[in-house]
């Protein structure tokens, strides 16, 4: 057996074994691509051996990246895309095995043994408060970082806590927003109050925090051109399975408003095709909104789950196109997902701006605005409990500002 048909056999071994593993259809094409290509490459100029220089010249010639390891870590997909079945190859030529890397699970918080009765206490107290998962898992992922960091200045309970270990926990995100440093105190200071007001410690140490000052509504929300919503949508290969699903999510975004939270929970019993609905329970006001489904998003979804969702038992209608088929975590955003069909469609990504799925939600009130509908329809739309939230967007109806605008002169007089 010559040595470049132990390289096909190879590729032929990888592909049947991430079939036999039930990768996803457009995963398993995007691989055959990708190794159709390298090995037109290696017959092109007559390699019959594959290493890793090899691969990390075909790497410079089809990316321009000058890589000095397959080890070394890149953030351009397109480089990622080209490297990830290099890597699997280059594996099997070198141990025989088929080794492949799943995507990291986070790892579960273990409660450092002296803090473990008020911790439970305080996750407890969140479900009592009624505060959705998102949200509790947001509060214990921070009194998480918290105990561990008084477990590594050996600390170990509670009543042992001062302020200088505070300052020093806090002293941690030096560089970090000023809105997740915000986030952090009023976790940590909700935290102390609990164990104060639960006798585990005997002083309130949350009176002590420092506040953050941040101005309700301070912020104007980012709203996409159109032109560019509609190169985003083009740039989305509806012909791959995964692709049709994220079509139809933003589609949703873009078209309803919806939140990423409501999408992610959106059940396949929520569509009415009979009267052409969807009804969902909200998951930030918990309350219900009925929808019209609008026919471009109707036959999104039909096409979907027709030629795209991967045989699931699962419930929801979108789900993860990894095994196991699944719904996706409380907190994912699709921010990456997005990002990439941003580049992709050669849309700038504003420096310092806030550009993720929700900002898609300003757009549609923007529209809508400029369309003079009445901020009580956009409140409804939009899923808001209260008006006074909607009128944040007021910020970004230009044409409505300057109809506002008073003139210097007749108030200086």
């Amino acid at each position: 057996m010559n040595e470049n048909q132990s390289i096909h056999e190879a590729i032929e071994y990888i592909i049947a074994s991430l079939k036999k593993q039930g990768q996803a259809p457009g995963t398993l094409k995007n691989y055959i691509n990708s190794f159709n290509v390298f090995k037109k490459y290696l017959a092109e100029c007559k390699i019959s051996k594959v290493n890793e220089k090899v691969c990390l010249a075909y790497i410079y010639l089809k990316t321009g990246a000058k890589l000095k390891s397959f080890n070394q870590k890149t953030l351009d997909p397109n480089i990622n895309r080209r490297m990830k079945p290099l890597h699997l190859l280059l594996s099997y030529l070198d141990t025989g095995k088929f080794i492949y890397r799943q995507r990291k699970i986070k790892e579960p918080f273990i409660c450092p043994e002296g803090f473990s009765c008020e911790y439970e206490m305080f996750v407890e107290e969140c479900r009592y408060r009624g505060y959705a998962n998102a949200t509790i898992n947001s509060n214990t992922d921070k009194v998480g970082y918290f105990l561990n960091y008084l477990d590594t200045v050996s600390v170990s309970s509670s009543e042992k806590i001062t302020l200088k270990h505070i300052d020093g926990f806090l002293a941690l995100y030096d560089s970090a927003a000023v809105k997740y440093v915000g986030t952090i105190l009023y976790v940590l200071r909700n935290y102390l109050s609990f164990i104060y007001q639960n006798g585990f410690i005997l002083t309130d140490l949350s009176l002590l925090l420092p506040k953050v000052r941040m101005m309700r509504n301070s912020s104007i929300p980012h709203a996409w051109k159109k032109t560019d919503i509609v190169k985003l949508l083009k740039a989305i290969d509806r012909e791959d399975p995964k692709g049709k699903r994220d079509y139809a999510i933003i589609l949703m975004v873009v078209r309803l408003g919806l939140r990423v939270s409501d999408i992610r929970a959106m059940k396949l019993s929520s569509l009415n095709w009979n009267r052409k609905t969807i009804s969902l329970n909200m998951i930030k006001t918990k309350q219900t909104i009925e929808l019209p489904l609008l026919d471009d998003i109707g036959w999104a979804i039909i096409d979907y789950l027709k030629n795209g969702r991967p045989k699931t038992i699962c419930d929801r209608l979108f789900v993860r196109h990894r095994p196991p088929y699944n719904t996706f975590g409380e907190t994912a955003s699709f921010h990456e997902s997005l990002r990439r069909y941003m580049v992709k469609a050669g849309i700038a990504i504003p420096l310092g701006v806030h550009h993720g799925m929700h900002s898609l939600r300003s757009s549609l009130a923007k529209n809508m605005l400029e369309a003079q509908a009445p901020l009580p329809v956009i409140s409804e739309v939009l899923g808001h409990k209260n008006i006074n939230t909607t009128s944040i967007y007021l910020k970004i109806d230009i044409e409505g500002l300057r109809k506002c605008a008073l003139d210097p002169e007749k108030v200086f007089k």
